[in-house]
């Protein structure tokens, strides 16, 4: 006999729905769910199994090979019916399964017991259930232990439903906050093209650059649900590709560098040392000429370290300026290079101007 609908069948299947659970792939801990229970209740089958509109489908399955079957086989939709734990000690001696095809054939089941998932004040999604070939009755504590697994089955779908809803929100406000930066550069771009001053075009074109470099960390940061994460590569890739809509026409950004990934903190570190340098260069190293070149190179060193190389083929920062130990940018480079736990070198190079950051890739500090 097939099972009626539950009372409230369209709210049950609406709240099936959101969980998200049907037709996934296997994961270990639903299988370890049905491989404790049918050792617990000694069977030799154990299925959680979730009762949809036309069918019910198999999330995990011990000593089972279908993956799911039509509601005509289905003894978890009369415990779904019903609201209640569900044990039929004999399906051929039950008017509820004396007919249904999993009691016959070549292989018949002859036991059923089934505790329902259901979360606190919800509506039943299926079950934890096990079967035998023989006709059997659990014990008290084997049918405790069926409700408890169910009950850790139920956390686990809570869990994955939550953390679902919080990736939502998390991609939600990772393209709110993307927008909004997108939003302050272009309006710092735009107040920089209509500002008759050469010198306030440039401070604005620094305010964009980093405003830019921002905006880069937090797309790589939250990429692929990296997190913390940061591939260093492309990460300097996309800040050089944000530079160059800041820069001169006549001066060019290049980075070549040996991936790695690092924390976001050093990420955020280098490239405010990156940005400075740029910065510095835009403003001393390429006065009066007609092409100007900034190269960003990165390699690995001995014993887990990391070598970032800034340089510039121009004429070289003043000592006045930014290139000075007491200048404004050069003292954002070294706090920087001081959270890095690194070491920094600056030099006037034939041409131009070099910076070179040596850093531990595990933030322990250079030995």
């Amino acid at each position: 006999m097939r099972a009626k609908p539950h009372s409230r069948e369209t709210d049950r299947l609406r709240l099936l729905e959101s969980y998200a659970i049907l037709d996934t792939g296997e994961e270990v801990e639903f299988t370890e769910v049905t491989e404790l229970a049918a050792a617990i209740c000694e069977a030799p089958i154990a299925l959680i199994s979730f009762v949809a509109a036309d069918r019910q489908w198999f999330k995990a399955r011990h000593g089972f090979d279908c993956v799911q079957t039509d509601l005509d086989r289905s003894i978890c939709a009369h415990a779904v019916e019903q609201g209640a734990f569900l044990e039929v000690p004999d399906l051929l001696d039950d008017p509820r399964t004396v007919d249904n095809p999993l009691a016959h054939g070549d292989d018949p089941m002859r036991f059923y017991a089934g505790a329902l998932l259901v979360a606190d004040g919800e509506l039943p999604l299926g079950t934890l259930c096990v079967l035998d070939r023989k006709p059997r009755r659990l014990s008290d504590l084997q049918r405790q232990a069926l409700q408890v697994l169910a009950g850790q089955v139920m956390r686990q779908l809570k869990l994955r439903r939550a953390n679902d809803e919080l990736e939502i929100l998390r991609r939600e406000a990772d393209h709110r906050v993307k927008n909004s930066l997108q939003t302050v550069v272009s309006l710092t771009r735009m107040q920089r093209n209509a500002e008759p001053s050469s010198e306030a075009q440039a401070a604005l074109r620094v305010v964009e650059q980093r405003i830019a470099s921002v905006t880069a960390l937090h797309e790589q940061m939250h990429q692929g649900g990296m997190g913390s994460a940061v591939a260093l590569a492309d990460f300097l890739a996309s800040v050089s590709h944000l530079l160059d809509g800041t820069m001169p026409r006549h001066v060019s950004c290049s980075v070549s560098v040996e991936n790695v990934t690092v924390s976001a903190g050093q990420a955020s570190a280098l490239v405010i040392c990156v940005n400075e340098f740029v910065a510095n260069a835009i403003k001393h190293a390429f006065v009066g000429r007609e092409r100007g070149a900034i190269t960003i190179e990165g390699r690995y060193l001995d014993r887990g370290a990391y070598q970032l190389i800034c340089r510039d083929d121009g004429i070289g920062m003043p000592e006045d300026d930014g290139a000075a130990s007491g200048g404004l940018g050069m003292r954002a480079i070294r706090a920087c290079v001081a959270q890095l736990r690194g070491a920094m070198r600056q030099e006037r190079a034939n041409p131009g101007t070099r910076l070179q950051i040596d850093f531990p890739l595990n933030g322990e500090g250079l030995g």
